[in-house]
């Protein structure tokens, strides 16, 4: 059982399925589709929600065994969801702002991408700051609550 190599995967949680896109990661490896498909959807179902895009570092061995390890969603699918968007600007202005998040919001991202394998070494702060160079590159900006358009109304409530 030697290492052949490492593939990395784009996979929604919870409703992988053996398809194209796993089939032709997996296939000229003889990895079985179907047993990482119920290893994977077994292993997602109680973590995330179904759909979510999650990133899959597969490890192949030369007797067709294997091995996953999944990563947190993409930074920018959950900033997305954070700002309550569909989906991101076709052309993003720094100035103009597609959608709002609260530096709270920013912390909870980088607290579940700091979990991640590759990223131990990395203070918190520097993921952070990754989070919010993400976002602006995305047009969305890091404000307060109480500073975003719309919620003033909220705030002198509070």
């Amino acid at each position: 059982m030697s290492f052949v190599r490492y593939v990395k995967l784009r996979v929604p949680s919870g409703t992988a399925r053996p398809g194209p896109a796993i089939g032709q990661a997996l296939g000229p490896l003889g990895i079985n589709m179907a047993e990482f498909c119920k290893q994977f959807n077994e292993k997602t179902e109680p973590m995330y929600e179904k759909g979510v895009p999650l990133g899959v570092r597969l490890s192949a061995f030369s007797d067709r065994s294997f091995k996953f390890d999944v990563r947190s969603p993409p930074t920018s699918y959950m900033i997305l969801k954070c700002a309550g968007l569909a989906k991101g600007p076709a052309n993003p202005n720094p100035e103009v702002a597609s959608g709002y998040i609260t530096p709270e919001q920013v912390y909870e991202i980088a607290r579940i991408k700091h979990a991640d394998e590759m990223r131990w070494h990395v203070p918190l702060e520097g993921v952070a700051r990754g989070v919010i160079g993400s976002a602006s590159t995305m047009g969305v900006q890091v404000r307060e609550w109480e500073d975003i358009p719309g919620n003033e109304v909220e705030a002198a409530k509070a």
